[in-house]
């Protein structure tokens, strides 16, 4: 079952197929933005983040290509599902070449866009949107290497624990609560075993990257709701 939270936006400029998109995904359970053009989707994007973009090729202003290929030269990771006339072979090797993540030709089923929709959430780990090196409360995580390193101490870390340090620097200053962080990281339905389990991990963590003495500082804990790592704005 697909979380509500999950946010998509949709850039298409056709009314009919975007409102037709709109309503379906929302009622299978997604937040749901529009743009009708490239300018617009290319503002909305600087303000707010997704978890995945359908993209039209064929927008006015500026091209579903076009934004594709700026979005992924400017670091953006948010998977990207192509929207297409299109159908020749090299039309798809092209859009996967600029950085989509899958490719849809008009006209198609909703049911079988849903079907891609899922599959491109699936493959896409929790550490897409932070990549595989980068601070987190003031130490450097090498993801490829399972290394952290905060002045001149350094630690190792296994690769789940790895996938909730990922987790947590793609949601900073949220709340996340035992259920979405298993369900996350684990990917499996989440039960009282799920619980003790995400507890056991985080403490370990915490005996990795907090300091021995005081309240945790990176990973807090919220009474009754989960866990947060808050964050410093840039």
């Amino acid at each position: 079952m697909i979380e509500k939270k999950t946010n998509i936006l949709i850039v298409e400029d056709e009314k009919s197929i975007r409102e037709g998109l709109v309503d379906f995904l929302e009622f299978k359970g997604f937040k749901v933005s529009t743009a009708e053009d490239g300018l617009e989707a290319e503002r909305i994007v600087k303000e707010k983040r997704f978890d995945l973009i359908l993209l039209d090729l064929m927008l006015p202003k500026i091209s579903g290509e076009q934004l594709c290929r700026q979005w992924r030269e400017d670091g953006l990771q948010t998977p990207i599902l192509m929207l297409t006339a299109k159908g020749q072979e090299k039309e798809k090797i092209a859009g996967l070449d600029m950085g989509a993540d899958d490719y849809i030709t008009k006209p198609f089923s909703l049911e079988e866009l849903l079907s891609r929709i899922n599959a491109v959430l699936r493959r896409t780990v929790p550490g897409r949107a932070v990549g595989t090196s980068f601070d987190f409360g003031g130490w450097q995580i090498d993801i490829s290497k399972l290394k952290g390193q905060r002045d001149k101490k350094k630690i190792e870390i296994s690769k789940r624990e790895a996938q909730i340090i990922q987790y947590f620097a793609a949601n900073p200053n949220r709340v996340i609560d035992r259920k979405e962080l298993y369900e996350k990281v684990w990917a499996d339905n989440f039960s009282d075993l799920g619980t003790r389990t995400v507890d056991m991990h985080i403490a370990k963590l915490r005996g990795k990257i907090e300091e021995r003495t005081g309240e945790p500082q990176i990973i807090k804990t919220v009474r009754g709701a989960g866990y947060v790592y808050e964050k410093e704005k840039d």
